[in-house]
């Protein structure tokens, strides 16, 4: 290890994220070098990012899969160690030898290892939303009382951090409005009543962004810009009301913060996770991204409009649950993923969605979470619900 070089461990390293993170660093040698990569079951394409960045660990999340990995490695005459298995995730996310952690796991799964990396103290690259989504106020206290440096990853809240003055103290009285921008996925033209034949791949086919399936149908409902109206909360200490979402179909302005003297800031760019990736590795300095640059003499014109209300009806669970019982974002969070999982296994029409998380919301009444342990119970009974729910409307 070169110490003039800051160590990174990205977690969830073959995701949409993961894959973008390592060409950035790939770009600054000098800069950065890998310290520990983790898969969920991408054993191949995990062994080539060992082979290529000589990590000093990687991490499977099965047995089985992690077996397979070694004997890859063993054959090649690789170094890299393989973990597994519980507190695997939080080891390399907190180890002492981490300078910074790319938290890019999908889902709830990786609220334990941010945790750990907050409490540590590290330098957090936050591109898991749920861990906000779903730790709210136990996972800012970890930030807060770990010393960890927080920076946003996702394309919309690093544009926000991006257009905030670098003085967190000052926010509250300069913001009186923070505008996230969606690009309205590839159904924002479709009827409503043409929902209900919408098939997985065609939910995956975003016009602007490549990302990872789950992710896609997201956009394609709304519920990311829903769960980044709850990041966006406790990010930047916002009020609810005081969060804002309008549709930009060209995804060209990533999000803008109104201040009280009525002026808009923005930050502008190609839709290239490269880009927000980048400014959190060297933040606060700025790095090559890869990303290709804007040329405004020949852009298409940029139109904002409000979104929908009967495409996107999920969208408005996101000041739903801020304003319920502390713990209701998690339940919002477990019920979207179990029909998420359930339409692209084709078990659940695409309009059905909505239905599942408003039927495990009316079903599941959280008491107020003091600790990790008492999110992933929240976590469970939703899943459990969610489950019934996705019974009830299957095809």
């Amino acid at each position: 290890m070169n110490p003039a070089r800051q160590r990174i461990t990205v977690l969830g390293s073959t995701g949409s994220v993961g894959v973008n993170t390592l060409d950035v660093i790939a770009r600054h040698p000098d800069r950065f070098e890998v310290f520990a990569l983790s898969a969920s079951t991408k054993v191949d394409v995990l062994f080539d990012q060992c082979r290529h960045f000589a990590p000093a660990f990687a991490v499977m999340a099965s047995a089985r899969h992690a077996a397979l990995l070694e004997e890859k490695l063993r054959q090649h005459d690789l170094p890299t160690r393989v973990l597994t298995g519980d507190g695997a995730l939080e080891n390399i996310a907190a180890h002492e030898s981490t300078d910074a952690v790319m938290a890019a796991i999908v889902g709830a799964a990786g609220l334990g290892a941010c945790l750990a990396a907050a409490r540590a103290g590290k330098r957090l690259l936050l591109a898991n939303k749920e861990a906000l989504v779903v730790g709210g106020e136990l996972f800012m206290k970890a930030v807060r009382e770990g010393g960890a440096t927080l920076l946003p990853i996702d394309s919309e809240h690093s544009a926000i951090f991006q257009s905030l003055p670098e003085d967190p103290s000052t926010w509250a009285r300069r913001i009186e409005k923070i505008i996230l921008t969606a690009s309205g996925g590839p159904f924002r033209t479709r009827t409503p009543e043409s929902l209900a034949s919408v098939t997985p791949n065609e939910a995956c086919a975003h016009p602007n962004w490549v990302m990872g399936r789950k992710i896609s149908v997201d956009s394609a409902t709304m519920m990311n810009k829903a769960l980044e109206v709850i990041e966006a909360r406790h990010l930047f200490g916002v009020a609810p009301e005081q969060i804002e979402v309008v549709i930009h179909p060209q995804s060209i302005v990533h999000s803008m913060v109104q201040f009280t003297d009525s002026s808009v800031i923005a930050q502008l760019g190609s839709p290239d996770m490269r880009v927000p990736i980048a400014v959190g590795l060297a933040w606060p300095d700025r790095i090559a991204s890869g990303a290709s640059r804007l040329d405004f003499r020949q852009m298409a014109d940029m139109t904002f409009d409000a979104p929908d209300d009967r495409l996107f009806p999920g969208l408005q669970l996101a000041w739903r649950v801020l304003q319920a019982a502390p713990g209701t974002p998690a339940v919002l969070n477990a019920a979207n993923e179990v029909a998420v999982d359930a339409f692209l296994d084709g078990r659940l029409r695409f309009d059905r969605i909505h239905a599942v998380n408003m039927e495990t919301l009316e079903a599941v009444l959280p008491s107020k979470p003091g600790a990790l342990a008492d999110l992933m119970a929240i976590d469970a009974t939703a899943r459990e619900a969610a489950n019934t729910a996705v019974l009830r409307y299957a095809r």
